[in-house]
C-alpha cells in the first residue's frame, strides 16, 4: 500500500481541482516507468477510471490506482509534498529503493 502525508493530499486536493478532477471521486494514478538516472521514475498523474489490472485503494482519504507491476516496486511508499523555497514538489519516500538519484526523482532496486 502506498500511504499519502497530509500536505501531499492538500496539494493534490488542490491540483486536482485546478485539472477538473475531484479527489472524492476521481484517482491519483502512481507508477513507475523505466528512465531517470536511476533506472526507474516515478510517475503521477489523475484519472478518473482505473483499469481491470489496477490495484485501487484509499489513503489518507486519497483514492490510489496502480498498475500491477508498478505496485511491487512502490509497496509501503510514503508519498510527500515539500513546498517552501527549496521544495522539491511531490516526493516517494520509497522503502524499496536501494539507490535513489540526487533528485529523488529516480531510483533502483
Amino acid at each position: 500500500m502506498i500511504s499519502v502525508s497530509e500536505t501531499a493530499k492538500i496539494k493534490l486536493a488542490q491540483l486536482m481541482s485546478e485539472d477538473g478532477f475531484a479527489i472524492e471521486k476521481d484517482y491519483v494514478r502512481v507508477g513507475v516507468k523505466s528512465g531517470g538516472c536511476s533506472g526507474l521514475s516515478y510517475d503521477l498523474n489523475f484519472d478518473k477510471e482505473t483499469v481491470e489490472t489496477d490495484k485501487v485503494f484509499e489513503a489518507n482519504e486519497v483514492k490510489i490506482a496502480v498498475d500491477k507491476k508498478s505496485f511491487l516496486y512502490l509497496v509501503g511508499t510514503v508519498l510527500e509534498f515539500s513546498g517552501g523555497l527549496n521544495g522539491k514538489g511531490f516526493v516517494f519516500n520509497n522503502p524499496n529503493a536501494q539507490r535513489t538519484c540526487g533528485c529523488g526523482e529516480s531510483f533502483s532496486l
